[in-house]
């Protein structure tokens, strides 16, 4: 038996197929990725310096069940609560010292308290920035520190944002 072939230069050729359907090839780096709203984390204290409160809550929200354990949120929080509650004092005497000698410094007696506030930030974004790299960019969580408007009035407020890393696909095709 043999086989019938009508050409054979044409044997190894590769034609193209040309359907009918309009094919979109979509690369993952355009499609949108889910990612949930952002946890805010509010000051829970009693006395606010310069938009940066005393303490932060350590109860535990409900949107980060499966995420993270409470246990390790709670050290987290009470991390942060430490280091203002460390530094906070210190700025409200500065601040209080400031106001009774702002008529006779024209104001330059506050500038102690905006450089010690602005250190006590930087030592909570430091720390929140250790966490990170400790555990939460492993479980897919990153924490700052954010400015944010006042719900009730027009002043800025600090607050923890808990945002979500999106997942990217590890077994795409390079």
């Amino acid at each position: 038996m043999s086989v019938l072939l009508p050409n054979m230069a044409d044997f190894d050729t590769i034609y193209e197929l040309e359907d009918e359907e309009d094919e979109r090839v979509v690369s993952e780096e355009h499609l949108p990725r889910y990612c949930p709203e952002p946890v805010v984390m509010r000051g829970a204290g009693h006395i606010t310096v310069f938009g940066l409160s005393n303490r932060f809550d350590t109860e535990f929200p409900s949107v980060l069940t499966g995420k993270v354990a409470p246990e390790e949120f709670k050290t987290s929080i009470s991390r942060v609560n430490a280091c203002l509650k460390k530094n906070l004092p210190v700025n409200v005497k500065w601040l209080l010292c400031g106001c009774l000698c702002c008529c006779c410094t024209v104001g330059c007696s506050l500038w102690p308290v905006i450089c010690l506030n602005k250190r006590t930030r930087r030592s909570i974004q430091k720390l929140l920035e250790w966490e990170n790299n400790r555990l939460y960019h492993k479980l897919g969580l990153h924490w700052k520190l954010s400015k944010r408007k006042c719900e009730s009035s027009n002043m800025m407020e600090y607050v923890i944002l808990i945002e979500f890393l999106p997942k990217y696909p590890i077994f795409r095709p390079d």
